[in-house]
């Protein structure tokens, strides 16, 4: 996702906050089953390089993750907390699916 109001729809979707990232999931409710990610940091999190460095793990957390387990036809956004820089990438990767399955249920 590139344009800010698709990150702005899916505020309106599904959260779950976890300790590295808040995961929002808001279905399109278009005929498109792909799966939209998208990904931001706030300054508060620190300098460009730390804000770069959490997005490229949490790109790798979405190319892993995402295809398996994300909702089909759904925008996902990744928003990071200012825990997520230091914590463990197996742990985020756990907190991850979790959120995802948390989401999925009615």
């Amino acid at each position: 996702m590139k344009k800010r109001a698709d990150f702005v729809a899916a505020n309106g979707g599904l959260r779950a906050t976890t300790p590295g990232f808040v995961l929002l999931v808001r279905e399109r409710k278009d005929a498109d089953p792909e799966m939209r990610v998208g990904f931001t940091v706030t300054k508060k999190i620190g300098g460009a390089v730390v804000r770069n460095r959490m997005k490229r793990r949490f790109r790798a957390l979405a190319r892993e993750i995402v295809p398996a387990k994300g909702v089909p036809g759904a925008d996902h956004v990744m928003i990071g907390r200012a825990k997520g820089i230091e914590r463990d990438f197996s742990l985020l990767r756990t907190e991850l699916i979790d959120a995802i399955e948390r989401l999925r249920r009615p």
